[in-house]
């Protein structure tokens, strides 16, 4: 039998891309939560929007004078800046919590917590003043969010809205030359590896895809064309019914660390082939508020014994090829669904890059770091591509900014109910998906 040659011309090289990670605003480097208030974080949030929104009034409407809520005379038209508090009368309550045994009406736990009778107020640093008019509806805002209002006092002493300015999309580092080969970057999301739903065999074909070990000599032209991987948080899921606060038997500590052992096994085999990032999500073993910390490299040792292999924030903020890439693993627009409405995420994600801000209900119902001089969710420099993971379905689409920006927006399904994983080509940021199924029809 004739010994195989292997045609040296044909050997795929994998493309390269530069990367560069952007995460050290999400990083906290001495953690304390001794003496720090949650106000501080508004209070910052409120200094940074507010010097924004004043610096634009003056385009939005020249003519009106700018004033505090302490300021306000009945009558008078004038623009104020402040802080949204939205009053829901369905938002859970703690108190509640502690009597329901008492209670005897039923706790409702509905997927939204939204009401026809919920109200806006404005708040700024020296007072607070109830909202009224059909221009600025409940249904779209949330507590967090900085505005820049037009209108004037009533005699009930409410604010009448006339109008509303909200930031924009922020300003955008220009788009690099384009490429004029392709390159791709992966996204994937919820793997959940140890839980009910997720299928092994599914993600062994995704990995052996994107490293080039299926299909024929075009689909590996295509797979070396791939130049990173993200994965957007949610890549393990633990057995609940262990965590139960008592010591854990040793049998039962092996279960827990099982998921991790056998997801390093799988990223072992990506980090071999390319640069890979990975998100913590709100199952990993990672802090619950964000920004999320990346995950310890010791609970990989066999991919982050590889370079390629990194462990990353959530929020993750990075660049390839001067492409900025800004994403969550999915609480934050998660959270935004509970609280208002919209007709799909990808609105819910525009939202928050015209509020310029990544997470608008923390610390209010999602919880974060009590920050003191800096709010890190503030949105400085619009994305050029803006992902969110843990989603139910995969959604995309386009945007354009006042100024010019482009921003692609793309929902990241979970892997293990849907299969699907995320395609975004560097050259012309167009996405495709690649969908990977196991059942055999008979």
């Amino acid at each position: 039998m004739e010994a195989m040659e292997i045609d040296s011309q044909n050997i795929l090289q994998r493309k390269q891309a530069t990367y560069t990670s952007l995460d050290d605003t999400f990083k906290i480097h001495k953690e304390t939560y001794r003496g720090q208030q949650y106000s501080q974080i508004y209070f910052t949030r409120l200094h940074l929007m507010r010097t924004l929104l004043y610096s634009l009034a003056p385009n939005w409407k020249p003519h009106l004078p700018v004033c505090t809520i302490l300021e306000l005379e009945k009558d008078r038209e004038c623009i104020v800046v402040g802080t949204l508090y939205k009053h829901m009368k369905l938002k859970p309550c703690i108190l509640d919590e502690y009597s329901k045994e008492r209670s005897v009406t039923p706790l409702v736990k509905p997927h939204n917590f939204m009401h026809p009778d919920d109200t806006l107020v404005l708040e700024d640093d020296s007072g607070r003043v109830k909202l009224s008019g059909s221009v600025l509806l409940p249904s779209i805002y949330v507590t967090g969010v900085v505005v820049a209002l037009l209108g004037k006092e009533t005699d009930a002493g409410d604010f009448l809205v006339q109008d509303v300015l909200e930031a924009g999309l922020p300003p955008q580092i220009e788009h690099p030359l384009k490429p004029r080969e392709d390159k791709h970057v992966v996204f994937v999301s919820g793997l959940s590896v140890g839980g009910s739903t997720s299928n092994p065999l599914q993600f062994q074909l995704l990995i052996d895809h994107i490293t080039g070990h299926l299909g024929d000599e075009k689909e590996q032209g295509i797979a070396a064309e791939i130049v990173h991987v993200v994965l957007a948080g949610n890549s393990v899921e633990f057995p609940r019914g262990l965590l139960n606060g008592q010591n854990l038997a040793s049998k039962d500590q092996s279960r827990l660390s099982e998921p991790i052992k056998e997801l390093d096994i799988f990223l072992t085999q990506v980090a071999a082939s390319l640069p890979l990032d990975i998100m913590p999500g709100s199952d990993d073993p990672a802090n619950f508020s964000l920004p999320q910390q990346p995950l310890n490299r010791c609970l990989f040792p066999g991919s982050s014994a590889y370079n390629t292999f990194r462990s990353c924030t959530n929020p993750h903020c990075f660049e390839v090829d001067n492409i900025r890439f800004l994403g969550t693993s999915g609480q934050n627009i998660d959270d935004l669904e509970k609280y208002s409405e919209a007709k799909d995420k990808l609105e819910f994600m525009e939202r928050t890059l015209k509020w310029r801000h990544l997470a608008p209900t923390t610390p209010n119902t999602l919880g974060c770091y009590p920050f003191v001089d800096r709010d890190p969710f503030f949105i400085d420099s619009c994305p050029h591509v803006y992902f969110v993971g843990n989603q139910d379905k995969y959604k995309t689409d386009l945007i354009k900014g006042s100024e010019g920006q482009l921003v692609r927006l793309i929902c990241i399904p979970k892997f293990c109910d849907t299969g699907v994983a995320v395609v975004l080509n560097l050259r012309n940021l167009e996405c495709h998906t690649l969908s990977f199924g196991t059942e055999f029809s008979s």
